[in-house]
């Protein structure tokens, strides 16, 4: 988010990056379906049921995009890795009215994850709704910061509130697309072939954003500067190489405790922008961070209080299972022998 925020500021128009991030990172992807094709019996066949789910994927994974992109625009990184926190918090919702989560309310596990949803809540809320005066300045801008880029970094309050609502929906809209990916990898569990049809469907729906919205033709051109070095990272390795990460985590693990780790990017764009941005650390921040944080732990007790339970009820029989399920290789061992 702090590259991104650094490329915007720097005059790269976000809907075409958005477009050139979604085209790098399929053509990057763009072998593996030739290839897990001519391995017979390596992958299962990909429906027209199967693409119509990733296409879903796809479309919710672009408002996403774009409402991270937006929103960033109109706040800052700091404001945006705070409001990913609340991606736990919505995933589990969605997994319980979804069955995909268990809940027992009579038990301190369970009401230890519905305290720490609501508290994850509560703590983008004040991120979002109250700026607070700044507790932490940078000393000096860096060299390369020009002053009215700086002017442009630091967002007026009606823009940091805006932008926070964008950054809400995309937490929301990544939630979303963790239990669609869920799904799709029961019946389809082919990691690199759905990251490559999602980013294709993306580039497509991206290009057509962009060519009404952007007018300008000057806006499509690349240069040799940040811009071109934020759309390399943000494709490769924000895209390719995280997502795909993701996913294979995902196909193992589920989508809530994949969702458990959004929260530690609030320590790294803090000082990223900190440092790279010359962006003032705001009291609202820390204190919703802080709130966040307490709920997302919250959660994590609960989620590890519950698997205890699990394991000591079904004994060693229940202990194995357990082991074999979180060790994915051993279990794979164990049955081909």
């Amino acid at each position: 988010m702090v590259v991104t925020k650094m490329a915007m500021s720097d005059g790269i128009n976000k809907y075409t990056m958005v477009f050139y991030c979604n085209a790098l990172s399929s053509l990057v992807l763009l072998p593996f379906p030739f290839i897990m094709s001519r391995r017979s019996g390596s992958c299962p066949p990909l429906t027209f049921s199967v693409l119509r789910k990733i296409f879903l994927l796809a479309l919710v994974g672009f408002g996403a995009q774009i409402s991270e992109y937006v929103g960033i625009d109109y706040s800052s990184p700091v404001l945006g890795t705070a409001m990913m926190n609340l991606i736990p918090a919505f995933t589990f919702i969605l997994a319980v009215i979804l069955r995909m989560e268990k809940v027992n309310w009579k038990s301190s596990s369970s009401q230890a994850k519905l305290v720490g949803t609501i508290a994850s809540i509560a703590g983008a809320s004040v991120v979002t709704l109250y700026n607070g005066p700044p507790i932490l300045r940078s000393p000096s801008s860096p060299s390369y910061v020009q002053p009215h880029h700086l002017l442009l970094l630091l967002s007026r309050q009606s823009n940091w509130i805006l932008g926070g609502f964008l950054l809400a929906a995309e937490a929301f809209l990544v939630s979303l697309w963790y239990i669609i990916l869920a799904f799709i990898l029961k019946d389809y569990p082919v990691v690199l072939n759905i990251m490559f049809y999602k980013w294709l469907f993306e580039t497509i729906l991206a290009g057509l954003l962009s060519s009404i919205i952007v007018r300008e033709p000057r806006s499509w051109i690349l240069k040799v500067d940040v811009g071109l070095i934020a759309i390399l990272y943000s494709a490769l390795v924000a895209s390719v190489f995280r997502l795909t990460l993701c996913t294979w985590c995902l196909k193992r693990t589920g989508p809530v405790y994949v969702s458990m780790f959004k929260p530690l990017g609030i320590v790294f764009a803090v000082g990223l922008g900190f440092i790279f941005l010359g962006e003032m650390l705001h009291l609202g921040s820390l204190i919703g961070a802080i709130v966040i944080v307490m709920g997302f732990y919250g959660v994590v007790w609960g989620k590890s209080k519950e698997e205890e339970k699990t394991m000591e009820g079904g004994g060693v029989g229940g202990s194995l299972a357990s082991s074999s399920h979180k060790m994915p290789l051993l279990q794979d061992k164990a049955s081909s022998v």
